[in-house]
């Protein structure tokens, strides 16, 4: 008898394969969602492309102090012999040089890119815990507001639109300004640190909790959670085991498209004069102190670029991370 590749031969006869093996005897290898987002996320160059700018600025910030090392130029050095004692602005109009990449400030001569490369660790930095804070605040009420439902429901769900409808820029510039130099144990550029996290992860969880409400109260209809109610399970592993495993997917899209919004926000307090007191190096507090110069190109371009670039990437990184996720998507 004939037979074909990866059919076995016994004394009643031919045998089928077994169950997920083709004819030609490879075993079919199952992929995980992982993988497939991941597979996916490949796929898409432009969100990869953003995926590697935010690494590489995660690197510059971390290594700040390397990176100025090897350039020799410290953010708080002055070089007053590049500046024009009669225009206080920098020879050459703007100081460029093999030893000062990106010029230097005027008045003080101070060099622009380490003061850049520094500003990363404060923008990133707030920026990562803000968001965060943001995250385990509104995915609690979120998750809380749309299982339980009821009043609870309404209690959290209208605390959130009174947050929305709050002039959050206001209050922020507000509770920022009269916070005293040393406040809970911390003082300096500490508490400016600690109270920007505090203010920009406060006014944004609303966003977040929004999201996650409404994914859960499409998932509490789920058969799987009907099943777990039959079986005993209690509302706490309810949430912990069948529903937030099932909300991490929209909550890491959600996050990474948080991140930029709060690097702006920083900046935005900073440019204001209420975050980070000088002469630490912020990409707002550049900005603010170029505005006084606004004839010297160089002294808003870089740190604008820096604030650019940054909230550009994350956005294309987290756009790609959304349809790589996303089950329903055809990418």
């Amino acid at each position: 008898m004939v037979v074909g590749p990866g059919t076995a031969v016994t004394d009643q006869g031919p045998e089928s394969p077994e169950p997920g093996t083709p004819q030609g005897g490879k075993t079919i290898e199952g992929r995980s969602l992982g993988r497939i987002a991941w597979t996916r996320l490949k796929r898409d160059k432009v969100a990869m492309a953003g995926g590697g700018v935010v690494v590489f600025l995660i690197l510059v910030a971390i290594f700040a102090p390397l990176i100025t090392k090897i350039t020799g130029n410290s953010p708080n050095d002055f070089h007053q012999d590049l500046i024009d004692v009669n225009t206080l602005l920098p020879k050459g109009g703007t100081g460029m040089s093999g030893d000062h990449l990106f010029g230097v400030e005027p008045l003080n001569g101070r060099d622009i890119f380490a003061r850049v490369v520094y500003g990363s660790r404060i923008s990133l930095l707030i920026a990562f815990l803000a968001t965060m804070l943001s995250v385990v605040i509104g995915a609690t009420l979120g998750v809380v507001a749309g299982f339980f439902g009821g009043w609870v429901d309404a209690l959290i769900s209208r605390t959130m639109d009174v947050f929305l409808a709050f002039p959050l820029l206001v209050f922020a510039i507000a509770l920022a300004g009269v916070v005293p130099d040393a406040a809970f144990g911390l003082s300096g550029n500490g508490l400016r640190i600690a109270l920007l996290v505090f203010i920009i992860g406060v006014v944004s969880w609303p966003y977040i909790g929004r999201i996650v409400r409404g994914q859960t109260l499409s998932l509490r209809e789920r058969e799987f959670v009907d099943a777990a109610r039959s079986l005993g399970a209690r509302s706490p592993y309810i949430i912990f085991k069948e529903l937030l495993p099932n909300l991490v997917a929209p909550i890491l899209i959600y996050a990474t498209l948080l991140i930029p919004t709060n690097i702006l926000f920083e900046a935005s307090l900073s440019f204001l004069g209420v975050g980070i007191r000088p002469p630490t190096a912020s990409w707002g507090g550049m900005l603010s102190e170029a505005a006084r110069f606004y004839t010297v190109w160089h002294f808003m371009f870089f740190p604008g670029m820096a604030i650019f670039i940054t909230v550009l990437a994350f956005n294309l990184f987290g756009d790609g991370l959304r349809d790589a996720l996303d089950p329903k998507g055809r990418r």
